[in-house]
């Protein structure tokens, strides 16, 4: 978070600059400071304080000031490590889990919910005038694609995954005003999906992007979902990224979920039904395996 403060600094109205510079002197002593004592020692006036919050994303004062305790009490507990190439596995296997952990509690407290809430929003109305949802993404994001099809297709809503560039060509060519497409770019840069992006925005369908901040990609987006994490390229896969993508698009389906209510229930329970009879049954397992043997 002090990070995200850091970053806003040159961008912000000098009154506001004031108020972060005091935020990130003592983030401690700020996350308890009345309104009356953070205007009076940033020379300030009171809206000030309130536009600064916002400025940096954050609902108001009481929304910065919660997270920003959080951040200072309870800090992010592992910092990146980059793997070693001499590091034993255990050394491996708690590096990844580690970098992932830290990835994943830096970006609870930074995301910009109001965005996700947009986002949300967005694609539940397509699913009330029974619009399309489309997912697209390459390499690593294609396989988060197929994901994001699978849990918005349980939803009841007309959600296809695609990872082809040329089929993302065409399908966004054929999209309606009442479609979305989610975009999902790890480096924002992809030419492909940048193509794809331009095209849907032309035939008026909603585009939100999953990306990272300053890159051609979120420039098309009329709903962009922030998602920032530096990865070794040249070492491994980036793997957090694509965990930070699953994730949002895990919180998403389930905003979605509550806004549809009670009627997608029955639907659910039913799928579990007939997904439960395509398994092998505790006895049944046995007597094959007895049979096998």
């Amino acid at each position: 978070m002090l990070d995200r403060i850091s970053a806003a600094l040159p961008s912000l109205s000098p009154s506001e600059k004031r108020v972060g510079k005091l935020a990130l002197e003592d983030p401690s002593a700020f996350a308890s400071m009345p309104m009356d004592e953070i205007a009076y020692r940033s020379r300030v006036s009171k809206p000030s304080v309130l536009r600064f919050c916002r400025s940096v994303g954050y609902d108001g004062l009481v929304d910065f000031k919660r997270k920003l305790a959080g951040d200072v009490v309870e800090g992010v507990p592992f910092i990146h490590r980059s793997v070693d190439l001499d590091d034993k596995t255990a050394d491996v296997f708690v590096k990844v889990i580690d970098n992932a952990v830290a990835a994943l509690l830096k970006y609870r407290d930074t995301a910009h919910i109001g965005s996700i809430d947009r986002a949300a929003t967005a694609l539940y109305q397509t699913r009330l005038v029974s619009g399309r949802i489309e997912f697209y993404g390459v390499g690593n994001s294609g396989i988060v694609a197929e994901d994001a099809q699978h849990k918005f297709f349980r939803l009841g809503m007309n959600a296809v995954a695609c990872s082809d560039g040329h089929v993302q060509v065409m399908n966004a060519t054929l999209l309606r005003p009442i479609d979305s497409v989610v975009v999902i770019s790890n480096s924002g840069r992809t030419r492909d999906l940048i193509d794809a992006s331009g095209i849907a925005r032309t035939k008026g369908a909603k585009v939100i992007v999953i990306s990272c901040t300053e890159s051609p990609l979120s420039e098309l987006a009329d709903i962009f979902l922030s998602v920032d994490h530096r990865e070794a390229y040249d070492r491994y896969s980036p793997m957090v990224s694509r965990l930070l993508h699953l994730m949002l698009i895990d919180a998403l389906a389930t905003a979605v979920a509550l806004r549809i209510g009670p009627e997608l229930q029955p639907r659910l329970e039913e799928i579990k039904h007939n997904l439960r009879i395509k398994r092998y049954t505790l006895a049944s397992s046995g007597a094959t395996s007895a049979k096998a043997a």
